[in-house]
């Protein structure tokens, strides 16, 4: 009798520790995917930002002849964003484009007849919105990258962790450029 009580609380405590373990595994799956679903989220908007852009450059191009090196600038970053698959470069790039569409607009201060034609005021209220939801979907990855790496440094779920190779994963940052403000300028 004893014996199989021993046998059934074996099995149970058994049963109990791989319940446990198949539980903090699904979990840290579970933190890794939506770390890689929220990056996806940020790629979307970003490829329609990166799509939109021939739309701005041809507007912009019946208006600003001279201003032609910014344009192309724009398209150029649009092909690089549209033709890579790594997500560091497509980072880098889409930080650029934004840097070249701030100076687009800033540039657009300057002709009257641009800054008044209906379809430029529709594409910049657009691009407004897509930067926006940019900006969302940011701080949604750095939230899901914060829970993520909580999750693989908790206890006991850094044992597992560090067994299956989970890394700690990287934060969006803010560049101090991107941070500088100089003012609406007339």
């Amino acid at each position: 009798m004893n014996q199989t009580v021993a046998i059934i609380l074996l099995v149970l405590l058994t049963v109990a520790v791989i319940s446990f373990l198949i539980n903090l595994y699904n979990k840290l799956v579970l933190l890794r995917f939506n770390v890689d679903k929220a990056y996806n989220n940020i790629d979307v908007v970003l490829k329609q930002r990166a799509d939109e852009i021939p739309n701005l450059v041809n507007i912009a191009k019946g208006f600003m002849n001279y201003e032609k090196d910014l344009l192309t600038r724009l398209t150029e970053l649009r092909t690089v964003y549209n033709s890579t698959t790594d997500s560091d470069k497509k980072t880098e790039v889409a930080n650029e484009t934004s840097k070249a569409l701030n100076s687009f607009f800033a540039v657009s201060e300057n002709y009257p007849e641009l800054k008044s034609n209906n379809n430029f005021l529709e594409l910049q209220k657009r691009i407004s919105e897509l930067e926006n939801k940019i900006s969302d979907r940011r701080e949604f990855f750095n939230d899901s990258v914060n829970l993520y790496n909580i999750g693989i440094h908790e206890f006991p779920n850094v044992i597992l962790a560090k067994m299956l190779g989970y890394k700690d994963k990287t934060l969006l940052a803010v560049t101090n450029q991107e941070k500088e403000y100089h003012g609406v300028q007339f």
